[in-house]
């Protein structure tokens, strides 16, 4: 179980749960997000999520990540907050503050 805030990723299950709820999420969205989670903190570029995730050439159309990650904001409620938009380059996911 891999967890950050309110977010829980069980890997062995392939689920994905807010504060205890289920949240529904497509093949793909659930790599971007496990693969967040476990770099969590530290930036993933286009190219590299392009490549991880959807094992296609970096030089594909760069749309495709930003257009997953705002599904994946919407599907996650208050814990899509967590991704962290890192100008001109890519995404974290970054740990909840404290206080």
């Amino acid at each position: 179980l891999l967890t950050v805030g309110a977010l829980a990723i069980d890997r062995a299950a392939h689920k994905v749960t807010v504060r205890g709820t289920d949240v529904e999420l497509t093949p793909t969205e659930y790599k971007l997000l496990l693969l967040l989670a476990e770099r969590r903190g530290r930036v993933q570029g286009r190219a590299q999520l392009l490549e991880s995730v959807w094992e296609a050439a970096p030089d594909i159309q760069t749309r495709t990540v930003d257009m997953h990650v705002q599904r994946l904001r919407a599907k996650l409620d208050t814990a899509g907050d967590l991704i962290e938009t890192v100008r001109g380059f890519g995404y974290r996911l970054m740990a909840p503050r404290d206080g």
